[in-house]
C-alpha cells in the first residue's frame, strides 16, 4: 500500500527538518542550516560538492566538501536527506517526519529523481533479501529510465 503524507516546502520544510534534528537529540547548528538550505533549493540531486559551493557562495568563505559529506551523512542517518546511490548525489526529503525504504525514479536524460514510496515494493525487497539469508538494513531502489517530459 502506497503512505500518504504532507509533504513540505520553503520555510515549512526547514522548519519540519529542524524539528526532526532537534527530536533526535542533534543540535540544528548554523551550519547544519546552511547545508540544509542549499540542499533544498536544488531541483535535482547534488553532490557535497555542488552543496559546499552553494554554501561557500552563500556564505562568502570557503566550505569544504569533507564537512558537507559529515553532515549529509547525518541527514540521511536522520530522513532529512536521501541518497541517491548511484549518483553520489543527495536530495532533501520533503516529509522529513516519515521513514520509509528509498525507491527512486530517475531520468537519464535530465538528471531528476523523483521518490516514490511504496510499502509493498520495498517489503518484498526484504523479504526476498530475508529468504536468501540476507539481514537488509537498508533497502535503495533505483530505476534509471526517462521521466515524462523526456519520454515525450
Amino acid at each position: 500500500m502506497t503512505h500518504v503524507h504532507h509533504s513540505h516546502s520553503g520555510a515549512d520544510l526547514s522548519d519540519a527538518a529542524r524539528s526532526t534534528m532537534e527530536r533526535s537529540g542533534e543540535q540544528w547548528t548554523p551550519m547544519r542550516a546552511a547545508v540544509f538550505g542549499a540542499l533544498a533549493s536544488f531541483e535535482k540531486p547534488a553532490s557535497a560538492y555542488d552543496i559546499a559551493e552553494k554554501v561557500s557562495q552563500d556564505q562568502g568563505r570557503r566550505v569544504a566538501a569533507n564537512s558537507v559529506y559529515r553532515i549529509l551523512d547525518l541527514f540521511v542517518g536522520s530522513n532529512l536527506a536521501r541518497r541517491v546511490e548511484s549518483a553520489n548525489a543527495y536530495v532533501a526529503n520533503d516529509h522529513p517526519g516519515c521513514l520509509h525504504d528509498c525507491i527512486f525514479l530517475i531520468c537519464d536524460t535530465c538528471g531528476q529523481a523523483t521518490h516514490i514510496d511504496d510499502d509493498r515494493l520495498s517489503d518484498g525487497v526484504r523479504n526476498a533479501a530475508k529468504k536468501a539469508g540476507f539481514a537488509p538494513a537498508r533497502p535503495v531502489i533505483e530505476v534509471h529510465g526517462r521521466c515524462e517530459d523526456c519520454a515525450e
